[in-house]
């Protein structure tokens, strides 16, 4: 922890933002692919699916954050043997999770279906786009695993060609299987199982010096029940927490429903805006989970210190930039989004606090990563309960005396607590080195 510079804190975060601004694409490579075929239900059949499997996928999220946090502390305590076991435990449940939604798929999907129906055409198209995708959920699950444990050990660049071979071969199989062979929606399935596969098999070699020398010891280790325990705690707390975030933005577009369609529709493109810049300040909250995790493990409390300052000092100043690019060029950035006149000028209402969000929401974005890297989980549940709490609570207010414009002082309300309360917690952080 003695080479703990900005040039090695950027080093970690620049692949991870450029392996952000990658994944939008893959997306409208699906759509724009099954959109040759000049019907509108292939296209809504491949979104209501994908949107399935995310869902489901995302709920073992917590698997990459828990096993870069963990990881990052037994490479910074030179624990080589603690440090592949910990992937291999993560790799074993990404698997096992991926099994058993293929065992339940049948009653998955009917779930899925009944909770958000659509016409008959398209979810017979999306049934079968889902049968063919869902055999390559341990493949996917298991593969945030290894990005975890690629991030814990500054290998971000192998984060970033893992990002690129994935989508470059969806994309290269999309144009093979639907305008060459002619196969359709299955097509577009059948190119992200394999990609998803090739993905898992290409990031487990990319971590094969980590597990390759010490397997021995590791598999000793594997049923470890203190380290079972940590890994347990750490991940529910995650769980927990990115619950809770999830639905904290939900309500936020269930409420702006209520406002009437145009309403709704500006704060979705708005919404994208604030997807931008959690994709954009990620590099560097990965980077805080990296270096924050090695200084940890390694017991040292002034470099843990300094990766924390190092983190937030960069990603306050991109929130900055960001919001100022907003401002400035927010307008036209939203009539790239809508043609539609009544949604442009609506948006263009609330713009200003998208650029709020920014320079707020830094805070408790760099926080998680310095928290995860600490495996401070606990703090980070309970900071995002009592968050939440307060964001109820202001909704409660605001938006009754002041709309829209409320349910966006809500969210920044939401922002600042989350930073303000994991600032007042994050001195608890020399507890877990002396």
């Amino acid at each position: 922890m003695t080479d703990l510079t900005h040039r090695r804190l950027l080093k970690i975060a620049a692949p991870i933002v450029i392996s952000n601004a990658t994944v939008p694409i893959l997306g409208a490579v699906d759509t724009g692919v099954v959109g040759q075929m000049g019907q509108a239900a292939p296209i809504g059949a491949v979104g209501v699916g994908a949107v399935i499997l995310t869902m489901l996928y995302w709920v073992f999220g917590f698997l990459r954050m828990g096993t870069t946090g963990l990881a990052a502390q037994a490479h910074g305590a030179a624990d080589w043997p603690e440090r592949g076991a910990i992937l291999m435990r993560a790799l074993l449940i990404g698997a096992g999770a991926g099994v058993l939604f293929i065992l339940c798929q049948g009653w998955l999907f009917r779930a899925a279906f009944a909770l958000a129906p659509a016409g008959a055409e398209v979810e017979a198209l999306a049934r079968d786009y889902l049968s063919i995708r869902i055999w390559g959920a341990p493949a996917t699950i298991a593969a945030y695993a290894v990005t975890g444990w690629l991030i814990a050990v500054e290998r971000t660049r192998g984060v970033l060609v893992l990002q690129l071979w994935v989508n470059g071969v969806n994309i290269g199989l999309d144009l093979w299987f639907v305008l060459g062979l002619g196969w359709g929606v299955p097509g577009v399935a059948w190119a992200t199982l394999i990609a998803e596969w090739s993905g898992l098999v290409l990031g487990l070699w990319l971590c094969r010096d980590g597990l390759v020398p010490v397997w021995r010891a590791a598999w000793a280790r594997l049923g470890n029940r203190a380290a079972l325990a940590v890994m347990f705690a750490v991940n529910r707390d995650i769980m927990i927490r990115s619950v809770l975030l999830q639905i904290s933005f939900t309500t936020f577009v269930f409420l702006g429903a209520r406002k009437g369609d145009v309403t709704l529709a500006a704060n979705q493109v708005l919404m994208q805006f604030v997807s931008i810049i959690a994709y954009a300040l990620d590099g560097f909250a990965f980077a805080a989970e990296t270096l924050v995790g090695q200084a940890v493990g390694a017991r040292a409390l002034a470099p843990a210190r300094r990766a924390a300052r190092m983190a937030m000092s960069w990603g306050v100043a991109g929130g900055v930039v960001l919001g100022l690019v907003f401002v400035a060029a927010g307008p036209w950035i939203i009539d790239l989004m809508t043609t539609a006149p009544e949604v442009r000028a609506e948006a263009r209402v609330y713009l200003l606090w998208v650029a709020v969000a920014a320079v707020v929401g830094a805070f408790p974005f760099i926080y998680d990563g310095i928290f995860i890297g600490a495996t401070m989980t606990t703090e980070m549940r309970q900071t995002m309960i009592l968050s939440t709490a307060i964001y109820a609570g202001a909704l409660a207010v605001l938006v009754p005396i002041a709309g829209n414009h409320g349910l966006w002082a809500a969210l920044i309300v939401f922002f600042a607590a989350r930073g303000a309360t994991m600032a007042r917690v994050y001195p608890r952080i020399a507890a877990r080195i002396t």
